[in-house]
């Protein structure tokens, strides 16, 4: 694990580090359950807040596990420069329909008979998951839900989809066999580079709470991370942990810093 010494220790409060000029960012990129959801629902002050946020002129991009199908439709309806769907693998742009592939996948007919493989191989040891609904919308990755499993549960699941050939990971809501290099970072930084070539990352902030989460925490690509406060729970559980954590949690949390960083703006 990559350890900086210059950086502050993780979950600090907002107004912790002065040196962090909050005034200067152009794009939050946000997980959605659990970092903009109440109890699974957005807010009307969620909604006012992504308003706010547009009006002064910062870009919000939804980074979340959830599926193509479902954020296709979210993507529509919020004020949002866009959302990246399957935990980066595939991205959708406000103003446009157009699916954009962020992993490289040849035969996607293929892709989810293996993807369906792996799950029944994890189905013999673990005989209680079933797919989640919304899997069959999905086209990158294989989700179950993540309720009623064990931390030593899960960790073995990882380990069984590593031996065979896959990656794992799971947020409040799911868990999800995915390509071993399909990751929320990876596919962010693929947009930043290709979309947003202009923007430092001292002009980006990371929002998350969960373990799906953790690479938008790895300090040497987003300096700028911030857990909602319902993050602590996980933080055992994550190699990579926010450089801040907002006193509320969920989506109010979020909105928290929103309205921090509406303040700090010149």
């Amino acid at each position: 694990m990559y350890i900086n010494p210059d950086i502050p220790a993780s979950l600090q409060p907002l107004s912790s580090n002065a040196s962090t000029d909050w005034g200067k960012i152009r794009l939050i990129a946000t997980d959605m359950d659990g970092t903009l959801t109440n109890q699974g629902k957005f807010s009307t002050a969620l909604l006012q807040t992504l308003e706010d946020l547009q009006a002064a002129g910062i870009k919000v991009m939804i980074v979340t596990g959830r599926s193509a199908g479902w954020v296709n439709g979210l993507n529509s309806l919020l004020p949002i420069t866009g959302a990246i769907a399957e935990n980066g693998g595939l991205l959708y742009l406000s103003g446009s329909e157009e699916t954009i592939a962020l992993t490289p996948i040849q035969d996607f007919t293929a892709h989810r008979h293996e993807l369906a493989t792996v799950f029944a191989n994890l189905q013999t040891k673990f005989p209680q998951i079933q797919e989640s609904a919304d899997n069959r919308f999905r086209i990158t990755d294989w989700t179950f839900d993540v309720a009623g499993l064990s931390v030593d549960a899960l960790q073995t699941m990882d380990d069984l989809c590593q031996k065979l050939g896959w990656g794992f990971t799971y947020s409040n809501v799911q868990c999800h066999i995915k390509p071993q290099k399909q990751e929320k970072a990876i596919g962010l930084l693929q947009v930043l580079r290709e979309y947003f070539p202009d923007y430092n990352p001292q002009q980006i902030v990371t929002v998350g709470d969960s373990p799906n989460d953790q690479s938008l925490f790895n300090y040497r690509d987003f300096p700028l991370s911030v857990g909602v406060a319902n993050v602590r729970q996980y933080v055992s559980q994550m190699q990579y942990q926010p450089t801040y954590v907002t006193t509320a949690a969920e989506g109010k949390g979020f909105c928290e810093l929103c309205d921090y960083i509406l303040a700090n703006r010149g």
